[in-house]
């Protein structure tokens, strides 16, 4: 049998699943959380500092415990990203291609944990910064989990899809798998990013994970990195 206080985290971060309590909401008290699961605050403040360690809770001196969110600076999964080599604030802009839905090959569904065949949202968009294509994203997600997505909804959100997710679906993404690697540029992706056929660009393939880890989010992005270059920032 697991820990106490490893139980005690199983039981919030099921909690947080359910949407007992919402992105950016305060939780009980650990006084509160104790007498709940009937444990020690000893035990509860031991779940909670490794829930807080892992981004899905935040910890704000004299006012509580909050649940993690990616509307709010500091309190989101910093997953990896591209930034400019001369540190310059960029403006980002959202082109979107195509937004389509189609049964999943063997990869999205293996990836996305669903069966052969399962209907998903496939979108296809061209993120610019300064009015400049630097990525050709590719995403495909569970038509179930996002029934009433729309490619209305994602041009009036600008692009910020796990900002969308979390505000309009209450699905917040955790972290994140990735596969870097460099590829050559083919027609469509040196076409939709203004370059070459064959230009070297940088391919990010990445599984995005909300609570229990269950994948939500497949991704493809091809970036070009001749004035930028990809970053993470870890604890």
């Amino acid at each position: 049998m697991n820990p106490l206080y490893l139980q005690v985290k199983k039981r919030i971060t099921e909690s947080l699943a359910e949407g007992l309590w919402n992105p950016g909401q305060s939780i009980p008290s650990e006084v509160e959380l104790a007498q709940s699961f009937s444990v020690s605050q000893g035990t509860v403040r031991k779940a909670i500092d490794e829930l807080a360690a892992e981004n899905i809770l935040i910890r704000r001196q004299g006012k509580g415990t909050f649940v993690a969110s990616h509307d709010e600076e500091g309190g989101q999964l910093r997953f990896l990203r591209l930034t400019s080599t001369q540190n310059k604030k960029e403006n980002l802009d959202n082109h979107l291609v195509s937004f389509t839905k189609e049964k999943a090959t063997n990869k999205i569904a293996k990836s996305l944990g669903v069966n052969i065949g399962t209907t998903v949202v496939s979108i296809k968009r061209v993120l610019t910064f300064n009015q400049k294509p630097l990525i050709l994203d590719f995403i495909k997600v569970p038509a179930s989990s996002f029934r009433k997505l729309t490619s209305e909804m994602i041009v009036e959100k600008k692009g910020a899809m796990y900002r969308m997710y979390e505000t309009e679906f209450g699905i917040q993404m955790l972290r994140a798998q990735e596969k870097i690697r460099a590829v050559a540029a083919d027609a469509d992706t040196s076409e939709l990013l203004g370059v070459k056929k064959n230009t070297p660009v940088l391919s990010v393939e990445r599984i995005s994970l909300t609570y229990s880890d269950k994948p939500i989010e497949w991704r493809l992005g091809l970036c070009l990195t001749e004035n930028h270059h990809y970053a993470s920032e870890l604890d």
